[in-house]
């Protein structure tokens, strides 16, 4: 099965994009930004715990 470079690339993106964010608000203020750094720089690690926590299929 051919997978698409959104279907690749697209999760590793969005995970940039939110880091980047994530970084970018940490350095603007305090207050509302510290609240937006905090969820986005959470979501990667978030996603990270979730995949290597869920069990994966065995193949037969």
């Amino acid at each position: 099965m051919m997978r698409t470079r959104s279907q690749i690339w697209g999760a590793p993106i969005v995970l940039a994009v939110l880091t980047t964010i994530g970084l970018v608000s940490a350095l603007l203020g305090d207050g509302v930004w510290d609240l937006v750094s905090a969820i986005t720089l959470g979501a990667p690690v978030a996603v990270g715990a979730w995949c290597s926590l869920r069990r994966l299929p065995s193949r037969r």
